[in-house]
């Protein structure tokens, strides 16, 4: 037995051991997935592979929330594995446990996410290059440290195919909060200052996990509510179908370049 370092504040004591009481390894069982990935924030765009392009139903994970489906599509003549991975840090990562452990092994996560710089237009496409750490989630899978960095690999597979496309991007930090209504004047004006264009709720969380399982994963987002202090702008970026689905394509693109 190896004793936990104590610390002020139990978010920072972290423990290397990397058995834990319950294990996905344990609880899910390994099947014939596809080996890529996309994770989807799109709910709508979820139900159009579901109804236009036939996706195939692989596995269901299940929460008290109900279930939360492992779909599969052919695209570009490849197996590509694709799910929903709700909102939040703990449920989203925790959701990536479990693909991880049906046997996914490579990840493009693909969602919408507040700006803290009102100059960057809805749709607009950032890359986060690292994660602040301003969740919780991340510090069950990592030591504390201020940011976790992307993988190396994810980004460079999505910068090749925005390129290729001609699809213009901008490489950022972002700020991974657990609390959308305790996001501050003073917060929001410190971490744009440090760098963040950037505010979600997953990316921290995404990455850590990545990391301690050692798959590669990689994130898309593109800009959506103006997170700007006195001044806050929803700007309608829900709705943009469009965007939403030719994002998809992109990370899928990208994915399979890993």
């Amino acid at each position: 037995d190896q004793e936990m370092k104590k610390s002020i504040y139990p978010i920072l004591e972290f423990d290397e051991d990397r058995k834990s009481i319950i294990n996905p390894e344990e609880l899910i069982e390994k099947m014939d997935v596809p080996e890529h990935c996309v994770i989807c924030f799109f709910a709508e765009v979820i139900q159009w592979l579901i109804e236009e392009k036939g996706a195939k139903f692989l596995a269901n994970s299940k929460s008290e929330i109900g279930y939360h489906p492992l779909y599969e599509i052919d695209y570009l003549g490849k197996r590509l594995a694709f799910f929903h991975p709700g909102i939040g840090a703990p449920l989203a990562a925790s959701l990536l446990e479990e693909a991880i452990a049906r046997g996914c092994q490579k990840f493009i996560a693909v969602g919408g996410c507040g700006v803290l710089d009102k100059n960057i237009a809805v749709g607009h496409l950032l890359l986060p290059v690292s994660a602040l750490r301003d969740e919780g989630m991340s510090y069950h899978y990592l030591p504390p440290s201020r940011e976790v960095e992307a993988d190396p690999i994810a980004l460079a597979a999505i910068e090749g195919v925005l390129q290729e496309r001609g699809v213009e991007y901008l490489k950022t930090k972002t700020w991974t909060t657990d609390a959308i209504y305790r996001e501050t004047e003073a917060k929001a004006k410190a971490y744009l200052n440090e760098g963040c264009l950037a505010v979600e709720m997953e990316t921290a969380a995404f990455y850590a996990v990545a990391k301690f399982r050692d798959v590669r994963l990689g994130q898309i987002l593109y800009g959506g509510d103006a997170v700007i202090p006195n001044e806050w702008d929803g700007r309608v970026w829900t709705s943009r179908t469009d965007i939403r689905r030719d994002l998809f394509w992109l990370a899928a693109e990208a994915v399979f370049k890993i």
